[in-house]
């Protein structure tokens, strides 16, 4: 028997135990409720707040700039969800202010982007991250309804501290599943050309997006990423400069882009049993990674806000 775990809307004050999360999971079938909202017009984490009036006349600017970038990304990934998704695209909407934190969750869900999850977090009170006068954390979690075509996951991230220190990073990847090769040809293809165009060392990156950082636990259970994007954490991260900017939002943008070419391409190919269990196999390894290998997730945001924008719709035991 194969158990089908919908995965969103499961509410848990902590996940600290493996055996006991797979224990429930797969006992319980959770069948989200909906919660349908308009897209609203300027996400509520990307409005300018009083933090801005902190940093220094150049920092303020850099944080206008990504607050702009932010809706531009928005409108990008939502845009091309309603595109895709047609008159069945459904949109949610979840924001939770904490003293810790905020984060504004938003998914769109339908026949070809079965889950397209958003959130963006302004840290209030760090965890394991240094303090910051300034911060914007914008993720992108793509969950096609095709085998054809893997996860994506796709994070930016722009921090401001106290002592005058930024600090510009992301992850940009594919899970592949299912996918052809030439389509994650392709994707890499797009990126390596944004990669040469600013003099980057794009295998550095890639290979960081493959191999486990030190701080990474449960290794065992570590994401199968295709490596055709980067990891920018980790070792040598960027400060926040014109041409690191440049460079980070430029390559954020033509990955989500290419991946999402890559879905409206193969939303209606034919697709074999042998490609769903690939798929099965991929989100169910997601699930684990995010729950017991990666602890920049649930270190990060409260278990409601990170299982709706990154967990796969459903996972199979």
């Amino acid at each position: 028997m194969v158990s089908c775990v919908t995965l969103d809307f499961i509410k848990e004050e902590t996940v600290t135990m493996r055996a006991m999360i797979l224990f429930r999971s797969i006992l319980f079938v959770a069948i989200a409720s909906m919660v349908v909202a308009p897209a609203p017009n300027k996400t509520a984490a990307a409005e300018t707040t009083p933090d801005m009036a902190m940093l220094s006349p150049e920092a303020a600017a850099f944080a206008s700039r990504t607050l702009d970038f932010i809706e531009k990304m928005n409108g990008i990934y939502f845009d091309a969800a309603r595109r895709l998704n047609g008159d069945e695209n459904r949109l949610e909407q979840e924001d939770l202010d904490t003293e810790f934190g905020a984060w504004d969750t938003q998914v769109a869900r339908g026949p070809v982007l079965e889950k397209a999850g958003r959130t963006i977090t302004i840290i209030k009170k760090p965890t394991f991250q240094p303090d910051t006068l300034w911060s914007r954390y914008l993720v992108l979690a793509a969950h096609p309804k095709s085998p054809l075509v893997g996860i994506m996951q796709a994070s930016f991230v722009v921090q401001f501290h106290p002592d005058g220190n930024s600090m510009l990073a992301g992850m940009i990847d594919v899970m592949p599943g299912a996918m052809h090769e030439d389509d994650l040809a392709e994707i890499k293809q797009a990126v390596e050309a944004v990669y040469q165009a600013h003099g980057v060392d794009g295998d550095k990156y890639r290979q960081q997006s493959c191999v486990a950082s030190e701080n990474e636990i449960n290794v065992e259970y570590r994401r199968r990423a295709a490596c055709v994007g980067g990891n920018f954490f980790g070792r040598d991260m960027m400060s926040v400069t014109e041409e690191n900017f440049q460079f980070m939002t430029e390559i954020y943008q033509t990955f989500v882009e290419s991946f999402l070419k890559i879905v409206e391409k193969r939303q209606n190919d034919p697709y074999t049993e042998d490609d769903l269990a690939i798929q099965d196999t991929m989100r169910k390894g997601w699930f684990e990674d995010r729950l017991f290998a990666d602890p920049n997730t649930t270190q990060f945001a409260p278990w409601e806000t990170w299982s709706l924008y990154t967990l796969p719709p459903v996972v199979k035991f």
